[in-house]
């Protein structure tokens, strides 16, 4: 059992790798993925062995709040969204309107500016600024409350860091103001001592510049996200139901399965289902991607949330609620989101450690600069320092962001992806294997030929379409619709058997037919099954008591970027591979065509899966495109699986990345848009590495002496750590920019 659960209180890297550890250890949990970017959680698990309360006490154990997600609502998402916006706002705006006349008091006889001289008496200037630091202490106090609560669960993170420095500053602040009062009435010399070490305004800034960062990032974050609220907002509120005598209004999630609803020119087409009464046109660009609208008639499916253009339609409902194809890729987008890349292992196990590593170099530093200076206020200044470099949101926020755009800017091109592990595998394919059915071909294949021998072709035509029109397969779909514009009609068929990969038979009457590629043929027959297959037709062999009775030829025309997805293929250094059922002369001739070197031909599925093996073995990294249930154990095998979005459901659930507008030039696109989002990762976990490797070492003042006294001073630290988190959420919308590539 799968399950999403929202977490509350997630900060760092830190965080997400305390819960992903304490839920894993709960018996009967398989996987847990956490999203800091979502602050969401999903957890496969055993339902008999756990349950969404243990998992949820678990969460809550370790320090963190913790419930089941709703089913995704466009409502609950915005109103999630401007909550913590408004939020992050007003501890924003009320943390700044203190900081300022803080700052202002603290600096202004420093730099020169006009401060009233009223504040020349010390103690009013220190208890002042004590006045003025407590508003924004409370305003953000979330980070002493969680930060603590950490430490306590000997768990620490980024709070646990701005906690410590903060409260370190504030506490000392408050020390050095009661030793000014007392020196201000029993000893100036004490006075004048704590004059100028009152950390008020250090602990103020820390506090308000990491809002700022902070709210800067969630509103960047929140810009990742855009694709997914698209999406949500693609789903129109109301639906018109047909009833006896006319049509209401009924809201969406009223709508079931087998109702009529009537569509009008112009509106949003509700949920998915099939059309049975009427006419349209309809485009399909905001879930397929295809930018050309598409004709639909009576027996056609139609996807919610596209849009009905020219006539109006009655449709019958097949799908509603998370079962549409709209809930089918938001679950996907968000599922992706929540993966990770094997990139980003590293960086989660550094962040397991690393919040306790930098509170202990910060005691190291303390102690050590105090022996070395014998000051207190100089040694707690670079300890303060340390810990507010070092917080690690940036390694935490480097791979989700990436993946969240990168899912976004997919879906909104037709490509879904369903993990960021897909992104990397993406990157490193040596050889695609294309399947020819509905892959290389369209997939709509009609009948050209029929020649018969001892029987006429309408009868012969009829037998193999009563025998075909329970298949599901392209070819049998052929023969059903050539049987339709015959106006025959299709006989009773018992002892049907599908046997893949060679074809069907089964009893009509007293007398036994089988039709498949199996079988041997003579005379005229034999002919033209060679002419056929030479013309690059696929030909099924009919055949009646085990005599052959006649062969129909069926042409799949050629899509027409098949050939130029092979040459961008080649020219991405890559090996392409046809790997077809069909008989070896009909796939060479396709593979003429598109410029195929490498084919496969007549394979049973299990053979298709020993193939891509056969590759993998030689080392090769694999990437299997296709979409037929035939293709489904090839797609899990290859180390990428990529099913074309017409395919069939099985297909399509083995898959690692699903092209919605099922044209192979759109594998060339998802290659390229992988390659921009692993680069994008690996450029945001370089910084965030590299920044607190050069960060840390000057906020310790290992060049303080080197460099005539170079320092980072607790404020400067506050704000190069909030800038970092900013640069890699802004890195990553880079990727938005990302375009297709022209055919």
């Amino acid at each position: 059992m799968k399950n999403k659960y929202h977490v509350a209180g997630m900060t760092c890297a830190t965080c997400q790798a305390h819960v992903t550890r304490a839920v894993s250890s709960i018996p009967g949990v398989q996987s847990v993925q956490v999203n800091l970017l979502t602050h969401s959680m999903v957890v496969d698990f055993d339902a008999t062995k756990t349950n969404d309360q243990r998992i949820i006490h678990e969460v809550i154990e370790t320090g963190y709040g913790a419930e089941v997600a709703d089913p995704t609502t466009k409502d609950s998402f915005k109103k999630q969204k401007l909550a913590l916006s408004q939020r992050m706002r007003q501890r924003l705006v009320g943390s700044l309107l203190f900081l300022i006349p803080l700052l202002y008091l603290a600096m202004g006889f420093m730099v020169g500016l006009p401060v009233p001289e009223l504040f020349n008496n010390v103690p009013i200037f220190a208890i002042t600024q004590l006045i003025l630091v407590i508003p924004i202490m409370i305003l953000n106090q979330h980070y002493f409350t969680s930060g603590v609560k950490r430490l306590i669960k000997l768990s620490p993170n980024m709070d646990s860091l701005i906690a410590i420095g903060t409260l370190s500053a504030f506490i000392y602040g408050i020390y050095a103001t009661i030793m000014i009062v007392y020196g201000y009435f029993y000893d100036e010399m004490i006075m004048h001592h704590y004059h100028h070490q009152i950390y008020f305004e250090v602990a103020g800034a820390i506090l308000t510049f990491v809002t700022i960062g902070k709210y800067i990032e969630e509103n960047s974050k929140h810009q990742t996200l855009g694709a997914l609220e698209k999406l949500l907002d693609l789903t129109p509120d109301i639906a018109l139901r047909k009833i006896d005598g006319g049509e209401e209004e009924v809201p969406l999630h009223l709508i079931q399965v087998n109702d009529l609803v009537l569509v009008k020119p112009g509106m949003l087409i509700p949920l998915d289902g099939v059309i049975v009464e009427g006419q349209t046109t309809v485009n399909q660009a905001s879930i397929t991607g295809e930018s050309l609208p598409v004709e639909k008639g009576i027996g056609d499916r139609v996807i919610g949330a596209t849009q009905n253009l020219m006539g109006a339609f009655v449709m019958r409902v097949e799908k509603v609620g998370q079962d549409t194809t709209l809930a089918q890729i938001i679950k996907l987008v968000e599922e992706a989101s929540n993966s990770k890349a094997p990139l980003a292992q590293l960086a989660d196990q550094i962040s397991s450690v690393f919040v306790p590593i930098v509170i202990a170099l910060s005691l190291i530093a303390f102690v050590v600069w105090f022996f070395l200076e014998g000051d207190f206020s100089f040694a707690l200044r670079i300890a303060v320092a340390i810990l507010v470099i070092s917080c690690p949101c940036a390694l935490g926020l480097a791979t989700p962001v990436a993946v969240m755009v990168g899912t976004g800017k997919g879906a909104e091109l037709g490509i879904l992806i369903k993990s960021g592990e897909a992104f990397e595998k993406l990157t490193s394919i040596d050889t695609i294997i294309l399947d020819k059915t509905g892959t290389i071909t369209q997939g709509k294949p009609y009948v050209t030929h029929i020649v018969s021998q001892s029987m006429d072709e309408a009868t012969l035509l009829t037998c193999v379409a009563s025998l075909e029109h329970v298949s599901e397969h392209p070819l049998a779909y052929a023969i059903v619709s050539e049987a339709k514009q015959r106006q025959l009609s299709l006989l009773p068929v018992s002892n049907f058997k599908y046997t893949p990969g060679q074809g069907v038979s089964g009893t009509i009457g007293k007398d036994a037919y089988s039709i498949g590629n199996q079988g041997t043929l003579s005379g005229s027959l034999l002919i033209a099954y060679e002419r056929f297959i030479s013309e690059a037709k696929t030909v099924l062999k009919v055949f009646k008591n085990n005599e052959a009775v006649g062969v129909i030829a069926i042409e799949d025309p050629i899509k027409p970027t098949s050939a130029l997805a092979v040459a961008s293929f080649r020219q991405l250094g890559k090996k392409v591979v046809l790997l077809t059922g069909d008989h070896e002369k009909t796939a060479r001739q396709v593979a003429r065509q598109v410029n195929i070197d490498h084919v496969h031909a007549q394979v049973l599925p299990q053979d298709k899966d020993r193939i891509v093996q056969e590759y993998q073995s030689k080392g090769e990294k694999v990437l299997m495109v296709g979409d037929g249930v035939n293709d489904a154990p090839a797609l899990m095998r290859a180390d990428v699986g990529m099913a074309i979005g017409a395919g069939t459901d099985i297909a399509l659930e083995s898959a690692d990345i699903i092209l919605m507008k099922s044209d192979i030039f759109d594998v060339v696109n998802a290659i390229r848009l992988a390659k921009k989002v692993v680069n994008n990762i690996r450029l945001n976990l370089f910084w965030a590495f590299f920044y607190n490797v050069v960060a840390i070492p000057v906020a310790a003042g290992l060049f303080y002496y080197t460099f005539d006294g170079l320092l980072l001073d607790p404020m400067i630290a506050a704000l190069a750590m909030a800038f970092s988190s900013i640069t890699v959420v802004l890195n990553a919308l880079r990727l938005k920019t990302f375009r297709v590539k022209l055919k």
